[in-house]
């Protein structure tokens, strides 16, 4: 298994782009709010937590450092 050095910025959009994801699938699966609010906003999180994923995993799993 290779190691990788993270900067603490980086660890933080991890993390950050994987709260969205689990808010943003949380909303979906939740019942408390209106269904279109619910659904638009759910939405929302789980594209930008998933497509914010990509850039970072291709810089953590592409590095050589």
């Amino acid at each position: 298994m290779k190691k990788r050095r993270l900067t603490m910025p980086e660890i933080f959009l991890i993390a950050g782009t994987r709260g969205m994801l689990g808010a943003g699938a949380g909303l979906l699966l939740a019942e408390k709010f209106e269904k279109k609010r619910r659904k638009t906003v759910g939405w929302s999180l789980l594209l930008v937590g998933a497509l914010s994923t990509i850039p970072l995993a291709i810089r953590v799993l592409g590095s050589d450092k």
